[in-house]
């Protein structure tokens, strides 16, 4: 029988608990699954120095040594993908067969980064006789990472592998809603053999710990995947001090569908990827832009396969989406859909809550949304998918772009001339043409506009976390 972990704080090498604490709440069945402790001022003092000292040992640590402890780290995720992904459908409530996927793609963002580990070269630089000048990349110092609920590994996976890749120490504030893949991690590390102070795990009120950690002058990069209000929050912090951020931020995905696409699989395509996680994704596909001459199809064929969505408790056999992270999202998404149908979209399909335990939301579908909707502006971060019809590329472009963000975008198309314009003028950070999966652990992944600086993964995925000096080296005095 599976066991959810014991939640504690990670501090120093060591695990420790606190006096307040806060419920951890299974989302499909209301059922406490334990008591998460919050850190108090103390537990962040101490975490700050343990991140001080251990930023020292890990940076001196060769690229060779941090790699191999990484993998190591990772093979113990992988040998333990179903009791982890067992823990996360129980406080996440996604789907069994998803959450393994999800510690499998976490294992993937260490190994990947600790390969670039060993990769974090300068350069030499072409100069007059009798000297040299070199360009040096070295670890920034103590990260400040902060992770969200919707993918309790994956994305604490990207904060940590990234840094500790680069020779940094960490101190993770994880959410609250979902503790538990933060938590594995850190075993796994701890066991792997990381030095104490390297990787510090704590939770509470987050305005608390940012307040605290942001301004710390030893705290030199904050890390953030979140919504874009917290973002611009975090990053006013940060910039009173000078202190480098990177910000993964909101989406509101747009698809453009083309009239020379094989419009019932990119239909059937799109239903289910939108529903993927509940939408709790910031690349889900929302804002569906499909040529007139296709769209009664492409409404048909979606609005079937999104009604015949399985929702369920994710631990069920078939089950393909399950609840919404809390009891607070149903209200928002109701009045999302029902803000649209006021100002007339029509309502295909869903719109309110499913069953009566669990925070459960229907699949919806949404069509003919007049852009005053408030929809088309905010992202709905849940199972809901606007489906509008354009008259041509021109139309589908300016609506795809008409969002302050920018961090997904897809399209359609087997058009040559398409494609080109396409990947010119959608203003996104990753965009997938023909596929709804946007992006990989060895793909830089990052958004523009309103959704964030910065990019984790691929070769770019390091640069944040290093400095870049320049040597200039004379052999005699100019």
């Amino acid at each position: 029988m599976h066991t959810y972990p014991d939640l504690q704080l990670f501090i120093n090498g060591q695990w420790r608990d606190s006096a307040k604490t806060l419920p951890v709440v299974n989302p499909a069945t209301e059922a406490e699954l334990g008591q998460l402790p919050c850190a108090s001022r103390a537990d962040l003092e101490d975490a700050l120095r343990a991140a001080e000292v251990g930023v020292e040992v890990w940076r001196k640590t060769p690229p060779r040594a941090r790699a191999d402890l990484i993998l190591r780290a990772a093979a113990i995720m992988r040998d333990r993908q179903e009791e982890i992904a067992r823990s996360i459908t129980a406080e996440h409530g996604k789907p069994l067969a998803q959450a393994r996927l999800e510690v499998i793609r976490g294992a993937e963002f260490f190994e990947w980064d600790a390969g670039e580990a060993m990769r974090t070269y300068g350069r030499v630089i072409p100069s007059a006789a009798g000297g040299k000048i070199s360009v040096h990349h070295s670890p920034i110092g103590v990260v400040a990472a902060f992770s969200p609920w919707n993918f309790p590994m994956s994305q604490p996976a990207r904060k940590i592998a990234g840094a500790l890749a680069s020779g940094c120490s960490v101190i993770l504030k994880a959410a609250e809603e979902t503790p538990a893949g933060a938590i594995h991690i850190v075993r796994a590390f701890e066991e792997a053999g990381l030095p104490p102070g390297v990787l510090n795990l704590v939770f509470g009120v987050p305005s608390e710990i940012s307040e605290f950690l942001i301004p710390q002058p030893s705290v030199r990069l904050v890390a953030l995947t979140g919504s874009t209000q917290v973002g611009r929050h975090l990053t006013g912090l940060a910039a009173q001090s000078d202190t480098r951020v990177l910000m993964e931020l909101g989406g509101h995905a747009p698809v453009i569908v083309c009239e020379d696409t094989d419009v019932e699989q990119a239909a059937i395509s799109g239903a289910v990827r939108k529903m993927r996680n509940a939408g709790q994704v910031c690349t889900s596909p929302t804002r569906f832009f499909i040529h007139e001459s296709i769209f009664d199809r492409f409404v048909d064929t979606f609005v079937a396969r999104a009604a015949a969505t399985v929702v369920g408790n994710g631990i069920t056999d078939g089950v393909e989406m399950g609840p919404t992270a809390n009891e607070r999202r149903i209200p928002v998404l109701s009045a999302l859909a029902e803000d649209a149908v006021a100002q007339g979209a029509e309502l295909r399909t869903g719109g309110g809550r499913h069953g009566d335990t669990g925070y459960f939301f229907q699949p919806t579908v949404l069509t003919n949304v007049p852009c005053s909707a408030r929809i088309m502006q905010e992202e709905p971060f849940g199972p809901i998918a606007v489906l509008n019809p354009v008259g041509n590329l021109d139309e589908a472009i300016a609506q795809a772009n008409a969002v302050p963000y920018g961090l997904a975008g897809y399209a359609f198309t087997n058009r040559a001339d398409y494609i080109d314009r396409l990947i010119d003028e959608i203003e996104v950070g990753n965009f997938s043409i023909n596929t709804l999966e946007a992006s990989l652990p060895e793909t830089p992944f990052g958004g523009v506009k309103s959704s964030g600086y910065g990019r984790e993964g691929g070769t770019e995925g390091l640069e944040s976390y290093l400095t870049v000096k320049n040597v200039w080296h004379s052999a005699g005095i100019a």
